[in-house]
């Protein structure tokens, strides 16, 4: 059955030029400056080193940001009100809406399935429903607003090659700013140094503060890759015991590190349940049933009927 096209949005311009602008002035300042004055003292090799990790950086930031993270297409007018309906199965006339989730077993765990009231349909397993976006995404691991893109189940293993080679790459220019101001305040005054070299201390301050947050993330995504997590299970605290109660084994864990990366970045890409060349459709309410005038006899009010979204 066709499913109706998701309303994928413009990126944001605001944040989604942050990220490679950034990038592109930094890998040039550095390129510039350190550079040059390195390759005739050491060795050539050091920027072509820079240049390629510059470049894989950014194809990696690009295909994250570019690439769909998993969007699930919503469902029809038509497939909302047969779902509806199928619930619906107690065979009377009044018209309730869905129950708010339900139970599969996976892998010998209980996993609740929300209803997306915006998607009109159950959500998949690690599904969520993306508040900046709109969509559900498979696998929804966070929101990014520095690729201007969610991260999802398509893109994840890019965002991840970007976060770990931008932490090399900023490795890799902070100890080529020290060697080259090294280098040159010998035989002469590291302060007259730093002040025939005004971009290479900016290079240094800047690498000082990022290199931190940058390695933090990385370390934060490499634990969740090796747990076969995301960060919206972690912060939620789906399979730990931040609920509150007893902590929970996590399902989708091979039991293996190696094994848990090899299934979150090395298997086979799904894939695109969208079609960019079709027409969105736009969203059609469902006309409310009429509902009977008499109570049904021991019904009880739905606890469910509370509230708007899951």
């Amino acid at each position: 059955m066709q499913k109706q096209l998701p309303d994928v949005p413009l990126r944001d311009s605001s944040t989604n030029w942050v990220a490679p602008l950034s990038s592109e002035v930094f890998g040039h300042q550095h390129q510039t400056w350190s550079c040059p004055f390195l390759a005739r003292q050491l060795t050539l090799a050091i920027p072509i080193i820079a240049a390629i990790l510059f470049f894989f950086v950014m194809s990696c930031l690009l295909q994250t940001s570019f690439t769909d993270p998993g969007i699930l297409p919503r469902a029809t007018v038509c497939e909302a009100a047969a779902l509806e309906k199928q619930i619906d199965n107690t065979g009377s006339s009044t018209y309730r809406p869905p129950p708010r989730t339900r139970e599969v077993m996976i892998n010998g765990q209980m996993v609740k399935l929300k209803y997306c009231f915006t998607c009109k349909m159950f959500r998949p397993p690690r599904t969520s429903h993306c508040s900046v976006c709109d969509n559900c995404v498979e696998r929804f691991d966070h929101h990014c607003p520095w690729v201007g893109n969610c991260v999802g189940r398509r893109n994840y293993r890019f965002f991840y090659a970007f976060i770990l080679s931008l932490s090399f790459l900023t490795a890799f220019i902070f100890a080529c700013v020290v060697t080259h101001l090294t280098l040159r305040s010998q035989g002469s005054n590291f302060l007259s140094t730093l002040k025939e070299t005004p971009a290479s201390v900016l290079e240094l301050v800047i690498c000082f503060f990022s290199i931190w947050s940058i390695l933090g993330l990385s370390g934060f995504h490499t634990y969740l890759v090796a747990s076969n997590l995301t960060t919206n299970e972690d912060i939620k605290g789906s399979w730990s015991s931040k609920r509150g109660g007893e902590a929970s084994v996590n399902p989708y864990s091979h039991k293996s590190v190696v094994t848990n990366c090899c299934a979150v970045l090395c298997g086979p890409l799904p894939p695109s349940l969208i079609d960019r060349r079709g027409f969105v459709q736009p969203d059609t309410v469902l006309p409310s049933p009429v509902r009977s005038n008499e109570p049904t006899h021991g019904a009880k009010p739905d606890a469910s009927m509370v509230g708007g979204y899951p």
